[in-house]
């Protein structure tokens, strides 16, 4: 039998016991390592949120399965399937919080430097997210980002903005450890987006607005926080997934006026098959992740600040739903089992 973590109903995560199988043509089996909780979209899922429902305005259906990003080594394979073979070291995306995970080939990258730890692996997928949101918004060496919101995805926009030669880079959250941290991950200046003058601050520090903003609120105040910091002709990722549609934008003044462009970040708007400048694939995107890891450009190891064993699921989906102050980044390790 395999193991499992399910949320079986509302704030609810059960680890279950579910059946095994072999994979067929096409597909690969994967003993997992490491997955990766993904906080914004596993609460909203665990919580029942409205929107994570099948279509607009459809009742909220249990059981769900998350996880989407691990890694660990290739068990099987099936017929058909070349490149990988039993015994590598591979990312799953798209996959669950599962002993082991069978995913089509295509959602297998392998793993080609050894020096990468399973964990970072882990994390490369979800990685990817803000690294396409960065990539639509045409950021240019020399210019100014704004990074809304520094959960898992803000704190990984900073980095990759470093990478990608932003300066300055300015970190925004309320709560001041998430500043603290976003300065260590490369941020040049972090602010509290409740603190008097805030946008006149951000505007002081990039010589008259950002010129490029990462929004991962997932909140409308956030998206109408970030405007008002914008540069003439800045570039607006929306990264975040905002939910909860009952907000109001000043689209002429914020928007229209200025020249401001606004981009949908979700990170399935992408290509299937075949990248182009600005609009990667997910196979592309993670192998860029990785290749940066195996450079020594981008380091995921000291962002991790939990890891649990799957038979804690309970308690930590627990705390994920009461605390809003959850860590960034919690992994589950499922050798522990």
């Amino acid at each position: 039998m395999d193991k499992q973590i399910v949320f079986t109903k509302v704030n609810t995560a059960e680890l279950l016991d579910v059946d095994e199988r072999m994979p067929e043509s096409g597909e690969v089996k994967v003993k997992t390592f490491f997955s990766t909780v993904s906080c914004g979209t596993e609460r909203a899922n665990i919580t029942g949120d409205p929107s994570c429902s099948p279509g607009e305005g459809k009742q909220v259906v249990f059981p769900k399965c998350m996880g989407y990003s691990s890694s660990g080594i290739v068990e099987e394979v099936g017929e058909g399937v070349t490149s990988v073979q039993k015994g590598d070291r591979v990312v799953v995306y798209w996959g669950v919080h599962k002993s082991h995970n069978i995913v089509p080939e295509q959602n297998v990258v392998k793993i080609e430097d050894d020096a990468i730890s399973f964990e970072e692996a882990a994390v490369s997928f979800i990685s990817t997210f803000p690294m396409a949101a960065i990539r639509k918004t045409r950021l240019e060496m020399g210019e100014s980002c704004l990074v809304m919101g520094l959960g898992l995805l803000g704190q990984l926009a900073v980095n990759l903005a470093r990478v990608a030669g932003a300066v300055p880079i300015v970190a925004v959250d309320p709560v001041p450890e998430r500043r603290e941290e976003a300065m260590k991950n490369g941020a040049d200046y972090a602010f509290d987006p409740f603190e008097e003058g805030f946008a006149d601050k951000v505007k002081a520090v990039t010589d008259g607005g950002a010129k490029v903003a990462i929004e991962v609120t997932g909140v409308g105040a956030g998206f109408d926080g970030a405007l008002d910091c914008m540069a003439k002709f800045g570039r607006v990722a929306l990264l975040g997934c905002t939910r909860n549609s009952n907000f109001t934008i000043d689209y002429y003044r914020k928007i229209h006026g200025p020249g401001i462009t606004v981009v949908g970040a979700h990170t399935i708007a992408r290509p299937d098959n075949e990248s182009y400048p600005g609009y990667f694939t997910h196979r592309d995107d993670i192998k860029a992740s990785l290749k940066l890891c195996s450079c020594g450009r981008l380091e995921f190891q000291s962002m991790i600040k939990e890891t649990h064993s799957p038979d804690d699921c309970a308690s930590v989906y627990t705390r994920l739903v009461e605390d809003r102050n959850f860590p960034v980044l919690v992994q589950f390790d499922w050798n522990r089992l």
